[in-house]
């Protein structure tokens, strides 16, 4: 009798199981930050609200264009994710998936995404979005294998989801959508290469060459994550200068960027794993903090 139950309900085991893998494909828990950069940025292209439709159509459309670019990243890094060890549990390199399958699942979510955003928000916000898509599937995914730069060309199609916030809400791409598109660039740089600092033998393990795989003392590696967080921060003081905020943003970014240059040169001083973390972990809290005094500022102006 406990046989029967059991074999009864392993096609139901089964199904959940690859809907859990399918929802893995998307990234969710990374594509939940570029869900906040576009609310951020659909938010301060129009403090004073946008229809709940189209807030509801520019997020679920951004959603399904990140979720099925994530998927082809993954379709395409399959045998290289097989090599690490932080990637090879992920549903396409453990077998769990087909690649056909996967593949087609992430060429349908990209494509309703851009076909939503065109139909029930604007063109503008779906050309931005398709950008993101192609930019990052087809030039950062494959680049990635085959030089350091790929962490440059991939901190573009990271930093657009604010730029189709703003798109979606104004159906316009102005100085201050640029600005927002900045903040989030410079930012990616020492948040990525702390995480490639951390990861380094995975990364040589799978032969990608990046530049604490190319350079192993980590030289280079810790004075670019400097050189970028001491950038980000006269450009994260910018919204003062376009009128997306005044002076207690101005004191918030001003904090927070001391306190990234602070650990960024620590790093550079010193590569280790304890530098190299604190860096990412304050990554990861910078932005949000950022964009909520940002939009908080926005509402007070």
């Amino acid at each position: 009798m406990k046989q029967a139950v059991h074999t009864a309900d392993a096609p139901a085991m089964v199904r959940a199981s690859s809907i859990s893998d399918f929802w893995s494909l998307t990234k969710p828990r990374l594509n939940f930050l570029v869900l906040i950069t576009t609310l951020g940025g659909l938010y301060l292209a129009a403090p004073q609200g946008v229809p709940l439709a189209l807030l509801v159509h520019a997020l679920l459309g951004t959603a399904l264009v990140a979720g099925g670019a994530a998927a082809l990243n993954q379709v395409w890094e399959r045998e290289v994710d097989a090599l690490m060890r932080r990637t090879r549990s992920r549903p396409l390199p453990a077998g769990r998936l087909g690649v056909a399958e996967s593949r087609w699942f992430g060429i349908t979510l990209s494509t309703i995404g851009v076909v939503e955003l065109a139909w029930q928000v604007n063109l503008l916000s779906a050309g931005v979005a398709a950008l993101t898509l192609v930019s990052y599937v087809l030039v950062y995914t494959p680049l990635k294998v085959r030089s350091s730069l790929s962490t440059l060309v991939g901190a573009i199609p990271g930093a657009l989801p604010p730029v189709i916030g703003w798109a979606a809400a104004t159906n316009t791409i102005t100085l201050p959508a640029l600005v927002l598109f900045g903040i989030v660039f410079f930012w990616q740089m020492p948040h990525f290469l702390a995480i490639a600092w951390l990861y380094r033998e995975d990364y040589a393990r799978a032969g990608i060459p990046l530049l604490p795989v190319l350079e192993s003392d980590g030289r280079r590696t810790g004075q670019q994550a400097l050189l970028y967080a001491a950038g980000l921060w006269p450009v994260s003081l910018m919204p003062v200068l376009v009128g997306l905020a005044g002076l207690p943003y101005s004191i918030v970014a001003t904090a927070l960027g001391i306190g990234f240059i602070v650990l960024s040169a620590l790093f550079a001083r010193e590569r280790s794993t304890l530098t190299a973390r604190r860096l990412f972990l304050y990554s990861i809290v910078y932005l949000p903090v950022l964009w909520g005094a940002l939009c908080l500022d926005r509402l007070w102006l």
